[in-house]
């Protein structure tokens, strides 16, 4: 099909967005935006909308490279969360988030709360957000994980004597084969 108009018109390929910043130009769209910063276009568009993120519009939204660079190291990060001037999630001091302490354990982030939440795991609410220091994660680890291990491998014997004791017994197709004959 031929284009008889030149303004309806438009070029399908579009440059790479790392090397159209390369070449020099320091304007970028918010899919290239997306792209460079590993983000979706929304959380550009949110960014611009919250005045986070300084962008101008002629025809398309259009940003700095100067101001994306500039807004990557102010975005909100919570590993760099204060609560009351201090850092929530400090790891030099041994404390830690929950999701931190469930990628450490090798368990399901839910298993965390639940523990928090049943006394299971002592931790500190600071805000919103549990804190949990290194120590109560050792004890865990040692009281309560290391029981539930012994008792999946206590469990995994019996079934494996329970099914060499069930094998021993009467069989189907042997009686079958004995009704026959």
């Amino acid at each position: 099909m031929e284009c008889v108009q030149q303004e309806s018109c438009f070029d399908l390929e579009e440059k790479d967005p790392v090397t159209s910043a390369e070449e020099g130009s320091t304007w970028v769209s918010i899919t290239q935006a997306a792209k460079l910063h590993n983000v979706t276009r929304q959380a550009i568009y949110v960014a611009i909308k919250q005045k986070k993120l300084k962008a101008s519009k002629t025809t398309r939204w259009e940003i700095n490279l100067k101001d994306l660079e500039e807004y990557k190291k102010n975005r909100y990060s919570r590993s760099k969360s204060l609560y009351e001037g201090e850092l929530l999630f400090d790891n030099e001091k041994g404390c830690y988030s929950v999701n931190q302490v469930a990628q450490m354990l090798g368990i399901p982030v839910q298993k965390v709360y639940y523990a928090t939440r049943t006394g299971t795991m002592r931790g500190d609410r600071k805000g919103a957000a549990w804190v949990i220091h290194c120590s109560e994660i050792e004890r865990y680890r040692n009281e309560y994980l290391s029981k539930q291990v012994a008792r999946k491998a206590r469990e995994g014997s019996n079934d494996i004597v329970d099914s060499s004791t069930s094998s021993t017994g009467p069989n189907f197709l042997d009686q079958s084969a004995l009704e026959i004959e």
